[in-house]
């Protein structure tokens, strides 16, 4: 019987789902201050996934 191995970790979002949560963290940030932590957290996130989303198969 094949089995299906689960990720050791959480799953990383897609280029588009961290481009999404980027979009949500700047529209919804309260007075006016930059989350800076969460921003480049985000935004590593993103381009892992655009890394990987561009590049070619090995």
């Amino acid at each position: 019987m094949h089995q299906t191995l689960r990720p050791a970790g959480p799953a990383r979002p897609s280029a588009a789902e961290a481009n999404e949560a980027i979009r949500h963290l700047v529209e919804t940030r309260v007075d006016d201050e930059w989350p800076s932590d969460a921003y480049e957290f985000l935004l590593a996130e993103w381009a892992t996934a655009s890394h990987s989303e561009t590049s070619p198969a090995q």
